[in-house]
């Protein structure tokens, strides 16, 4: 699985109030959450997104309250996958669940900048910096894992493997 899209820049410790705040929580339509997707820093942010753009950023992305609705929210804005220095382990597991990609590497955080046109194999966990022509490693993701997120995410994983 190639990912390809346009780097979104955001620091540490962003939290999932700040990807989802809590006053649009009155809804659970997928598209309707993704139209709020970090409106408290950027309000026009949904409005600028590209299919395919990529969210990266510093240490601690998606900390706060365990809420999946910040992974879906990110996921149908249209954003490819997010690559961090690290993940809120709660965040990390729902974003899997949902079918988000998640990579976590400090060395391309450092060098990536707002911007840059990023390629991501999920399969190897190679990114490429194409506006610089830099390559940095996140580790793979496991086949399993893979598959959840080619699915669509854990509820159509499972309905898949109870068939079998």
């Amino acid at each position: 699985m190639k990912l390809k899209g346009k780097a979104w820049s955001f620091k540490d410790n962003i939290d999932t109030d700040v990807i989802i705040p809590a006053r649009h929580l009155v809804t659970s339509d997928p598209d309707e959450l993704a139209g709020y997707c970090m409106e408290d820093i950027d309000p026009d942010f949904a409005k600028k997104i590209s299919k395919g753009d990529i969210i990266v950023a510093g240490k601690n992305f998606g900390c706060g309250s365990s809420r999946e609705h910040a992974p879906i929210a990110i996921k149908h804005l249209g954003i490819s996958c997010v690559i961090a220095e690290s993940f809120a382990r709660i965040f990390y597991r729902n974003s899997i669940n949902m079918g988000l990609p998640i990579f976590e590497c400090p060395e391309a955080v450092k060098k990536i900048r707002a911007g840059d046109k990023l390629e991501v194999d999920a399969e190897t966990g190679i990114i490429t910096n194409v506006s610089k022509n830099e390559t940095y490693k996140a580790q793979a993701m496991p086949e399993f894992i893979r598959k959840i997120i080619k699915l669509g995410g854990l509820m159509e994983y499972v309905k898949q493997e109870v068939k079998k």
